[in-house]
């Protein structure tokens, strides 16, 4: 079996760690950033965060033409810190949250498939990541005393 070619994608977010761990673990906000671009959604997420519980996300496009689910099993769940998963198609992924201040970093290292391009893979993840960092830093922002 041949090793898996790994993908990196991240970002920093301008939100405390605590609340970009609610933002990213959350299925009602999972709804609303899940998406690589603005002609998809998520219009059903669950998630039992738990070493051996599952998740799953439905994406989906919005005129209804194609969709899909996104799941797998959590293996390793540290709160405010690391979540790592395989997916239901068996590829790894493992999220770490790194507090900066009020900033946190987020880190994304998933096992690319061999369907499509590792560019396109890392492309594609990579929005979705920024959808977060943008949802976050609104949802953060509007949520403040100002």
């Amino acid at each position: 079996m041949s090793e898996k070619t790994k993908v990196t994608v991240g970002t920093y977010v301008n939100v405390p760690i605590e609340n970009a761990w609610e933002y990213w673990t959350n299925p009602e906000h999972v709804r609303q950033w899940n998406q690589a671009s603005d002609d998809w959604h998520t219009p059903r997420a669950e998630n039992d965060l738990r070493a051996d519980g599952k998740f799953l996300y439905r994406m989906e496009a919005k005129d209804g033409s194609f969709g899909f689910d996104f799941g797998g099993k959590y293996t390793e769940v540290k709160q405010r810190e690391l979540i790592a998963y395989t997916m239901d198609d068996d590829r790894k992924v493992k999220v770490t949250f790194t507090a900066n201040g009020a900033v946190t970093i987020v880190e994304e290292v998933f096992e690319a498939e061999s369907e499509n391009p590792v560019e396109l893979q890392r492309q594609g993840w990579q929005a979705i990541i920024n959808n977060f960092k943008e949802y976050a830093e609104a949802q953060f922002l509007s949520a403040s005393p100002a």
